[in-house]
């Protein structure tokens, strides 16, 4: 489905997969969730903004990365579903679960450049730790009810990395 809204009931938000110039791809660990919860980045979709905009806004907050040059936008809102227990008390319940967006970039900068543990701007560390993972690796890294989404990046995105 092609749409530029999110669909109803699904919380639009943003997925952002930054490769460095070796065709890895960024993953953070999940700020007190240990490591069982790597993931790209992503974030919601603020009214008035574009996904685009979002996705470069979401970057910066996660990451501190503004080195960075678009490559690519899905074609597709990818949705994934909340768990049960999580549905009720996520966003008070008023979605199942998110329809994201996902951008590719090409990282340009310099690894020091990337601070997850002091994002700019005053933003709350979404992340404890990060490194640099091959694309095709990341479904087995993400928590179950987003794997679908992971594996669809993953076919959508493997031209700018280094496992295919």
């Amino acid at each position: 489905m092609s749409t530029t809204r999110a669909p109803r009931s699904y919380r639009p938000c943003v997925g952002l997969a930054l490769f460095n110039r070796q065709g890895r791809v960024f993953v953070g660990r999940r700020a007190g969730f240990g490591d069982a919860a790597w993931q790209m980045p992503q974030g919601g979709i603020d009214p008035g903004e574009s996904p685009l905009d979002a996705a470069i806004r979401e970057l910066r907050e996660e990451t501190g990365v503004v080195t960075a040059r678009f490559l690519a936008e899905s074609p597709d809102w990818l949705c994934y579903d909340l768990p049960n227990v999580a549905h009720k008390s996520a966003w008070k319940g008023r979605f199942l679960g998110q329809a994201q967006r996902w951008f590719a970039f090409r990282f340009e900068g310099e690894d020091a450049e990337i601070n997850v543990l002091a994002p700019p701007g005053g933003h709350k560390p979404e992340f404890d730790a990060w490194r640099w993972e091959a694309l095709d690796r990341t479904p087995a890294l993400i928590v179950d009810f987003k794997r679908p989404v992971y594996q669809e990046v993953v076919k959508l995105f493997a031209g700018f990395s280094n496992s295919n």
